[in-house]
């Protein structure tokens, strides 16, 4: 399994696709699958059956998006920026912006 870059809570881009340039926050990954669930990017509907505890109707709701499509926000300019990694004077292993040279986590 390949370690990936983005993580949940990371703010990223939407390199290519019908949402080409927009931003959300990265509300899940799934490593296996190599994709991400992003806040309200790539939005499909979803023909919803009624149950007892949810009402049914048309949902709309966030689908997976390939990892590949997407880059983390540089939190210098908000463009979008490949990842690095580095280890601090401290001993601590973090990523940075390779556009800033920015440290993401903090």
């Amino acid at each position: 399994m390949v370690k990936l870059k983005i993580k949940k809570g990371d703010h990223v881009v939407v390199r290519t696709g019908r949402d080409k340039g927009r931003r959300g926050e990265v509300l899940r990954v799934m490593p296996k699958q190599m994709k991400a669930i992003v806040q309200g990017i790539n939005m499909v509907s979803r023909h919803q059956k009624q149950t007892a505890n949810q009402e049914g109707g048309i949902i709309r709701k966030e689908a997976p998006i390939h990892i590949s499509n997407l880059a983390l926000e540089d939190p210098k300019d908000g463009k979008p920026t490949r990842v690095g990694y580095k280890v601090l004077e401290d001993g601590r292993k973090v990523r940075y912006a390779k556009r800033s040279g920015e440290v993401i986590d903090g």
